[in-house]
């Protein structure tokens, strides 16, 4: 598919890098961004002195995470044995934040044909006016049912692991709130964690993202309207205590019996959703297929 272009803007750990080169796979990529964030102003450091209560958040979930990556598991559940990497590093920038004005100008630059987004923080301003068949997202979690962050985690808190998932969507000006193009549940099998499921529901949805591409070259449009508000989490949500007792509910058995089939679910054009009115509708339909790992 090398004249659909696609400029990817994701994060650095292995997952995003996993999905950035299947993407690479199945299109033309342009530029892929990464962020450092490294844009400490001198009004952002005066917010943290500010709101001490923001930084300490900052700092916990920063610690929480050493811990659960330790032994470099999620490097070996995408790449293996092989060290993570890009497989076109020569098309990398890298920018402070996502929504810096180099990444305007590159994309002014480029005019590909999709912008698409792994594991960024949130996108907003001049950036959401760049689009021709949109700017996508892949989202850890089943929107509009689990919007924001560690929605594995909530999905399995609240004794819901069919709502284990990641969605592909549009990108609007809200959280995870924009058009549905599709769903990725995996597997739940009944010896799973939430890492595992998490990563198995990446691993999938990467698969579901590169096929977006094609469909998308081969004239099919995607997107139907978030119709429920659904519930935001944030990362302030958890906390030391829901840990724990997600700890003991998983200990007790709360996946026991559990075997649900991956299953895909995919959002057809509807009549009502304008996030690509130059686009052709198509008939509105939606449906959903089970398929093994």
């Amino acid at each position: 598919m090398p004249d659909f272009s696609v400029l990817i803007l994701c994060g650095r750990s292995p997952r995003h890098l996993y999905v950035a080169n299947k993407l690479c796979e199945v299109a033309r990529p342009v530029a892929i961004l990464q962020e450092t964030g490294s844009d400490f102003s001198a009004d952002r450091i005066f917010q943290f002195i500010k709101r001490p209560n923001v930084l300490a958040n900052k700092v916990w979930r920063w610690l929480r995470d050493r811990r659960r990556y330790v032994g470099n598991g999620e490097a070996r559940y995408f790449f293996g044995d092989a060290v993570p990497c890009l497989t076109r590093p020569e098309l990398v920038a890298e920018v402070p934040h996502i929504n810096h004005p180099n990444v305007v100008a590159l994309v002014d630059k480029h005019q590909p044909d999709m912008i698409a987004v792994f594991g960024t923080s949130l996108i907003k301003g001049k950036l959401l006016e760049r689009k021709r068949l949109g700017i996508i997202n892949l989202h850890g979690g089943l929107s509009p049912h689990y919007r924001g962050a560690d929605c594995t985690f909530w999905a399995l808190y609240n004794r819901e692991p069919d709502k284990v998932g990641c969605t592909l969507h549009f990108i609007d000006a809200g959280i995870d709130t924009g058009g549905l193009i599709a769903h990725v549940c995996p597997e739940v099998r009944e010896s799973d964690d939430e890492l595992t499921l998490f990563w198995r529901a990446v691993r999938d949805s990467a698969g579901v993202y590169a096929e977006l591409l094609a469909r998308l070259k081969a004239g099919e449009r995607f997107g139907q309207s978030q119709h429920v508000k659904g519930k935001l989490y944030q990362v302030k949500h958890r906390l030391w205590r829901h840990e724990r007792a997600l700890e003991r509910r998983l200990q007790q058995g709360l996946l026991a019996g559990v075997n649900l089939p991956r299953r895909i679910t995919w959002y057809s054009k509807d009549d009502r959703f304008e996030a690509c009115s130059r686009m052709e509708p198509l008939t509105t339909h939606q449906h959903t297929t089970e398929a093994e790992q």
